[in-house]
């Protein structure tokens, strides 16, 4: 005896097929609430996860966690004094191109101000060549808050830059985070205009000069973007018109549309195949020297004009090629019935429209819970107190802070670190010490927030999985009814409505329970993803293998589990059962026909996979060569790109998530329609009183046929 809730069912039972019932003609309108209980308890967890967003919101703060903090620890714009300087802007910008930045933060001296500069000025340098020009100078100058900048001399001004409590140059900048953030080629050209650029500068600047050209390259491919914005605008409005296009011809010539698909994808890959034989023969006769590797574009360059990479994508496209072939080859019959499944679903479709933009609504709704989740993360993450800690300690011999800090990640105050810490190489050892510093590590939450996260993730994945649950069970609904109508004209006008419904009325809290299983599968696999995230640092195979054996396990539960909650909602929807009667008599209906399940459901999907990869892929080709068809130019009036690739590969991303919405809806059908076909097998048997309430043609492809009354 198998027990799950209130439901027993022995497992003689759940061998035998489904009986005939002459009552039964589609979705069961006579049905109750089903697991009321778990409605409850969804309801009192979203009460719970919003307090966790009010608490959350009330003590925690998204401008704490994204403002700037300066050399002393307080908080731009925030801080008591600092409310009306929001803006951080760093001395030496140079210092904060050192690869150990992000780890040991910025060395040189960070002030909040009001604004970001708007002009370039060589402060030092002007006052060395010209001290006249002082008065002039000092409504610009950035200082610390211990200098009094309008009644100091310009000598003083001088002996301030050299202590590093002035700033001897500022670079025309623009708020980026409240952070001061200058164009790269400027901060080239102005720091080696600086006097006294010592060593470690000089290697920072090879550094930004090898960052320009990624800093062109980015600025082309925006450049290209801005100027293709409403091609990239028509293109997606295109793009929805190929899909409906596309449904229709489903609907129509559906066998031709799929081996046309099958055909097609074939055909793509033999381009494929073809273009990287031309590039590996004209490589191989042509070897190109070595590239600049320091940016993008020249690292894609080293690798792309080796014929040894060409090789290694024909093979591997060669062996796709393949293993697509065989597949096809050895499945067509398979593919026959498929088929006729794809057609049924296209009917069910087209006779009921309103599916076809029914997503939308879910989606908007699971974009409002992404953004509520997100929300409520970045106040949790924000709630409790700024933590520094000393780095760079043991690597600055020069650094003194008189024994108040002397070990590598203690504890400091930024304010105390400044004024005991200071770099006695350096005249007169009051300059701040040129590696060490009081960093800044981000914020020690109190330990309940661990517990308000762990509500926050259940139920971020709770409610998505919920809000994607009920549509699938209203669409199962909705295509069952359409199934199990004999007459397909007597379709009620209706139905989406109905399905609705019957949904909202009896069956949420089924949708709740199968959504809460999955959720918690999928918590445990983010827990596990971020436990092997710090385990990483020590490297220790078994570790790392028991983690890696636990991830898979649980993505293999997961996927089983979203295959049975998705039967569990058909079967729910066509008899008002709940959640576990019907996820067991989903699975046992699904394990008597195993070999269809596999080859027949699994095809269809595998076809839906097909045409979305024919017109993502389609798309992509067809707009990188139209892209390089001078006509369009001479049209257009435009200018040419300077990489065509890079719209054509948004547009093949863009392509497969619109055709992921459409086909959705499809493929809801598909599986309904699916299961509906393997109980109406098991339920009739073409007899006048019991007839199939397939269609025609896929009696006629299954050998079977209804007998008529004589």
């Amino acid at each position: 005896m198998v027990c799950c809730g209130d439901a027993c069912v022995s497992p003689k039972e759940s061998r035998e097929p489904i009986r005939y019932d002459p009552n039964f003609n589609g979705p069961t309108h006579n049905r109750s609430c089903t697991d009321i209980i778990w409605l409850i308890v969804f309801i009192l967890f979203l009460g719970a996860w919003g307090y966790v967003g009010y608490y959350s919101m009330t003590r925690g703060s998204v401008e704490k966690l994204l403002a700037p903090i300066d050399t002393k620890g307080r908080r731009c714009g925030l801080d008591s004094g600092l409310e009306n300087k929001p803006y951080l802007i760093f001395f030496n910008i140079a210092k904060c191109l050192a690869p150990g930045t992000p780890i040991t933060g910025c060395p040189t001296t960070q002030v909040c101000v009001e604004k970001c500069p708007t002009n370039t000025i060589l402060l030092e340098k002007e006052l060395r060549l010209n001290p006249s020009t002082f008065e002039t100078l000092r409504p610009s100058m950035v200082c610390t808050d211990e200098v009094n900048i309008q009644t100091m001399t310009s000598s003083q001004a001088l002996q301030y830059m050299q202590e590093d409590k002035c700033a001897s140059f500022l670079i025309s900048s623009q708020p980026v985070l409240a952070r001061c953030f200058v164009n790269v080629t400027s901060a080239v050209e102005v720091i080696r205009q600086v006097d006294g650029v010592d060593l470690v500068e000089e290697q920072v600047l090879q550094q930004l000069a090898n960052l320009i050209k990624f800093d062109q390259l980015s600025s082309q491919i925006v450049q290209d973007l801005v100027q293709s914005r409403w091609y990239l605008a028509g293109a997606l409005v295109a793009v929805v018109i190929v899909c409906f296009i596309y449904i229709l011809l489903l609907r129509w010539v559906v066998a031709p549309v799929v081996w046309l698909s099958i055909a097609g994808l074939l055909a793509l890959l033999g381009f494929a195949m073809y273009v990287c034989y031309k590039n590996y023969e004209y490589y191989k006769a042509n070897p190109v020297g070595l590239y600049q590797t320091t940016n993008l574009k020249g690292y894609a360059q080293s690798i792309f004009t080796k014929y040894s990479t060409w090789l290694v994508i024909l093979v591997i496209v060669a062996v796709i090629f393949l293993i697509l072939l065989l597949v096809v080859i050895f499945l067509r019959n398979r593919i026959t019935i498929a088929i006729a499944l794809i057609r049924e679903g296209s009917k069910a479709v087209t006779a009921i429209k309103s599916t076809i933009l029914f997503p939308i609504f879910p989606w908007i709704l699971q974009c409002a819970v992404i953004a509520y989740g997100v929300l409520v993360l970045m106040y949790l993450l924000s709630i409790g107190e700024s933590a520094f800690r000393v780095v760079n300690i043991r690597n600055d011999t020069s650094c003194s802070c008189s024994g108040v800090y002397t070990e590598e990640g203690q504890d400091c105050n930024p304010a105390k670190f400044v004024s005991v810490c200071h770099d006695t190489s350096s005249v007169g050892g009051l300059l701040p010490c040129s590696l060490a510093s009081c960093h800044f590590t981000g914020i020690d939450n109190p330990t309940n927030v661990i517990f308000l996260h762990l509500v926050n993730l259940l139920g971020f994945f709770w409610t998505m999985f919920f809000i994607s649950g009920i549509a699938d069970m209203m669409l199962a609904s909705t295509f069952s009814t359409w199934y199990w109508t004999f007459h397909k004209r007597d379709l009620p006008f209706f139905t989406l409505t109905s399905g609705i419904y019957r949904t909202l009325r009896y069956h949420l809290g089924t949708v709740a329970f199968g959504a809460l299983i999955i959720a918690i599968v999928r918590v445990i696999r983010v827990i596990l993803e971020y436990i092997d995230h710090k385990v990483k640092k020590f490297d220790n195979p078994i570790s790392r293998c028991i983690l890696c054996c636990c991830k898979c396990f649980f993505w293999c539960l997961e996927n089983f589990l979203k295959f049975i909650n998705k039967n569990a909602y058909i079967m729910c929807a066509v008899h008002g059962k709940n959640f576990c009667k019907s996820a067991h008599d989903a699975f046992s209906l699904l394990m008597r026909n195993i070999v269809r399940v596999v080859v027949l459901d699994k095809v269809a999907d595998f076809i839906f996979f097909l045409s979305k990869l024919l017109i993502s892929i389609g798309v992509g080709f067809a707009v990188y060569y139209l892209l390089e068809w001078n006509y369009v130019y001479e049209i257009t009036k435009g200018e040419r790109l300077h990489y065509n690739y890079v719209p054509a590969i948004i547009l093949s991303v863009a392509t497969y998530l619109i055709c992921t919405i459409f086909f959705n809806v499809y493929s809801m059908a598909v599986d309904t329609l699916f299961l509906c076909f393997l109980e109406d097998c098991e339920r009739n048997d073409g007899s006048p009183e019991k007839p199939y309430f397939m269609s025609k043609n896929l009696l006629k492809i299954l050998g079977k046929k209804n007998k008529k009354l004589r």
